[in-house]
């Protein structure tokens, strides 16, 4: 291996001593592009001696070079060599990131030849529900509560089958292969880091079962200690330690800031204010960070008012920069001021949010506060956890809202048919918005954007190399449109957290996926089974 192997250099040099130094770096590996004018290139071309038609002048000082010709004078020019001096190599030491930038020099380091592709920040899904993994499209037509309709997205539904039904019979052997298969799942996809949100805590050993899955996936997490589902409201479970248990899983599993997994408290507030009271005092006696599902169901809209006011809970609990609450779907403006004005966080699940009836996902509300949202997938059950189609939909949803409201500016007849918007119409989401959504807004709504979320020197090497050659992609035109609105899965080629692969080539490394989804499925038959659900491929 040449010393310079896997660097590139753009060479916008001509004649004698530059292009004579790059010619010096392309013999020691390095990848030189050699930027030559239209119609007849570098000058020296034409100089004597010619062999075969070709200057040995300009042979010396430009072999091993790739060569291209732009118009630097035309702005399409300038545009494609500014795209070409984009270009950058990532340097990583260890978990670490070191640096960032053109031709950086590596050393004795492994290469990854990343031309034709883009590297990137892994994607960051601060709200899912690994431990439903087991039930997945079960619930395809479901919304989140019986409507009284009849109709096949009734029955069944999310509340009453997998919260009320299902996750009540979950030995912890269920959890763990759940949230496992899930998480490898997940990070197949390229997203590096999860919000797990877990209301499977029917024991210490449901918990801890959770958590070993966690460590095991390889990935950034961070821990939901969220409630046993059912109990507080059919009272299965009675030994559930929730919220109670909370010291014990900090003290046991996560005494060290310096590790993958964090934890986050569960403060679900529709419970009842005795639980909002132990769960958010509990959480916050621990320096932990709080979350909880707020959404117009469940009669939260005049809970999340006292919260606001401070007079939560008992009286005494109120909303702080702590917070992390997903949803936000139909709150009240004061409630929305106080969580801008306190610094709290907000996660939308855009395709859950529009599927299940949990209302219009408040992308709109949050433009209108200064806001930003990050993305969650919620729940497997009904849709994708895949991060491309929350993305999109987060995008598309926001600007077909937005554009209609420009096209009402008129009557649809000409000339007041296209409409020039107003003032007071929000901006269109464009590509590199989402696209922040689901990296940086997710690492500081995780309180991780010192570790990750961004390819910044210092931070963790969470990284994600998406290829730009495939049949869905190729001609590459625009960077960040094509993450956004083409790529899928299939594109996600490797994957490394902390600096580890945990994918290359297009395979995840270290597991067994058809020994786990035996286990897997062998899970789902008893659940099935212990629930008294009939099982029914074709629903």
């Amino acid at each position: 291996m040449k010393p310079l192997e896997g660097l590139t250099i753009l060479d916008l040099s001509r004649v004698l001593a530059c292009p004579f130094a790059s010619m010096i770096l392309a013999e020691l590996g390095a990848r030189v592009i050699k930027v030559e004018q239209p119609r007849g290139g570098d000058e020296t071309r034409s100089f004597e001696p010619q062999l075969a038609r070709d200057s040995a002048y300009y042979f010396v000082c430009n072999r091993s070079k790739e060569s291209i010709t732009v118009n630097l004078r035309s702005h399409e020019g300038r545009l494609l060599v500014r795209g070409l001096a984009q270009k950058a190599d990532v340097l990583v030491e260890g978990k670490k990131i070191l640096a960032v930038g053109p031709n950086l020099h590596a050393g004795g380091a492994d290469v990854i030849d990343a031309r034709g592709r883009i590297v990137m920040p892994g994607f960051i899904d601060t709200h899912h529900h690994q431990f439903e993994t087991a039930l997945r499209s079960f619930l395809a037509n479901g919304l989140l509560i019986n409507d009284g309709s009849g109709s096949p997205s009734a029955n069944p539904t999310y509340f009453e089958y997998i919260l009320l039904t299902f996750a009540p019979v979950y030995r912890p052997e269920d959890v763990y292969i759940s949230e496992l298969f899930g998480g490898l799942s997940q990070l197949d996809d390229g997203v590096t880091t999860v919000h797990d949100v877990s209301q499977i805590h029917h024991s210490p050993e449901h918990s801890d079962a959770a958590i070993k899955a966690l460590f095991d996936t390889g990935r950034r997490a961070a821990f939901g200690f969220f409630e046993s589902a059912g109990a507080n409201i059919l009272g299965t479970n009675p030994g559930n330690k929730y919220p109670t248990d909370a010291p014990r899983i900090k003290s046991q599993w996560f005494s060290s800031s310096d590790q993958l997994v964090h934890m986050i408290m569960g403060g679900e507030v529709y419970l009842g204010d005795a639980t909002t009271d132990q769960s958010w005092t509990i959480g916050r006696q621990l320096g932990l960070q709080i979350a909880a599902h707020i959404l117009s169901p469940f009669g939260i809209r005049p809970i999340f008012d006292k919260l606001a006011a401070g007079t939560g809970g008992n009286g005494r609990i109120g909303i702080g920069p702590d917070n992390l609450f997903i949803h936000m779907t139909g709150m009240a403006d004061a409630a929305w001021q106080k969580v801008k004005d306190v610094g709290a966080q907000v996660s939308i699940a855009f395709p859950i949010e529009m599927n299940m009836r949990h209302g219009i996902p408040p992308i709109l509300k949050l433009q209108s506060l200064g806001m930003e949202p990050s993305l969650s997938t919620d729940v497997e059950v009904t849709m994708t956890a895949d991060f491309f189609t929350q993305m999109r939909v987060c995008m598309n949803m926001q600007r077909m809202v937005v554009n209609q409201m420009v096209l009402e500016q008129g009557d649809f007849y000409p000339p007041s048919q296209w409409p020039t918007p107003t003032a007071d119409k929000p901006q269109l989401l464009n590509v590199r918005d989402v696209l922040r959504f689901a990296t940086l807004n997710g690492a500081k709504h995780l309180r991780l954007d010192g570790k990750t979320g961004s390819l910044t020197p210092g931070k963790e090497a969470d990284i994600i190399i998406l290829d730009a050659t495939a049949i869905n992609v190729a001609p590459l035109n625009n960077v960040p449109g094509a993450v956004v609105s083409l790529m899928d899965r299939t594109n996600v080629e490797t994957v490394i957290v902390a600096g580890r692969v945990r994918k290359w080539k297009g395979k995840l490394l270290d597991v067994d996926l058809n020994h786990l989804r035996r286990q897997l499925e062998s899970s789902r038959d008893f659940i099935f089974a212990k629930a008294g659900v009939l099982q029914n491929l074709y629903g």
